[in-house]
């Protein structure tokens, strides 16, 4: 049972978790759309995977030091995670956006066309997801909320 007293753990999961839900009142109030699916979602602001690795990184950090080899491999991984996050994921989110756009206006060419118009069903194809990735602004917040998170809930591990 001592995976209840992992405190980096737990700051990692807390941090998931409320990055996930203040995504829905944030788009709220950035766009007056209620979208509570964006708790499972991807994308979006804050990053939930840049706050996770920050508040795993920001507990052992606190527990073994900043010196500590153990803190130097998680704060290597969450920079690659960061990095990936704002990188290839994002350009592929990118890509999905126009190929999405490709595909509707093929589309509407064959609806338009005739001898197009009798297509079956299956031949339809399903819309690639397109908020794959984070902006910078949206990595930097979930990294503030998992760093933020790590040393609030801290005390609450008997520390």
């Amino acid at each position: 049972m001592d995976v209840f007293a992992n405190f980096p753990l737990w700051a990692a999961l807390s941090a998931i978790v409320f990055a996930q839900v203040v995504k829905i009142p944030i788009h709220f109030i950035a766009t007056k759309e209620f979208k509570p699916g964006l708790a499972f979602s991807t994308g979006g602001m804050p990053s939930s995977h840049s706050a996770a690795v920050a508040a795993v990184t920001t507990g052992i950090g606190i527990e073994h030091g900043v010196a500590s080899g153990l803190f130097a491999v998680s704060c290597i991984f969450s920079i690659i995670i960061m990095f990936d996050a704002t990188g290839i994921r994002r350009q592929a989110g990118e890509q999905a956006i126009i190929l999405n756009m490709l595909v509707k206006d093929f589309h509407y060419f064959i609806e338009e066309a005739k001898v197009w118009s009798k297509k079956e069903e299956y031949e339809k194809q399903a819309e690639l997801k397109e908020l794959l990735g984070h902006q910078p602004i949206e990595v930097f917040f979930g990294m503030t909320t998992g760093i933020i998170l790590a040393f609030i809930l801290y005390p609450l591990f008997g520390a």
